[in-house]
């Protein structure tokens, strides 16, 4: 799994901290402004754990596709209707 890429803006652009990724040439990565201010140190600790929790879990296998299970939802809302 990748890691995390921090970055901080420099004259206008976003610098990552550290440079060297393992991600392919051209692709492409989805950036998430986090405002630190907005998160309490306790709530912080809470989502790193939960982040680091589904990391293993899916490490090991035991997580659900999200596509697979929409499908599973939207059969089963349809065998209900008829």
């Amino acid at each position: 799994m990748t890691r995390p890429l921090k970055a901080h803006v420099v004259d206008g652009r976003l610098v990552l901290d550290d440079p060297s990724t393992a991600l392919p040439e051209g692709a492409e990565v989805e950036l998430v402004l986090v405002d630190n201010r907005s998160m309490g140190s306790q709530a912080r600790a809470r989502l790193i754990q939960a982040i680091e929790e589904a990391e293993e879990d899916i490490e090991r296998g035991d997580y659900v596709d999200a596509l697979e299970f929409a499908d599973e939802l939207l059969a089963k809302r349809e065998a209900a209707s008829r």
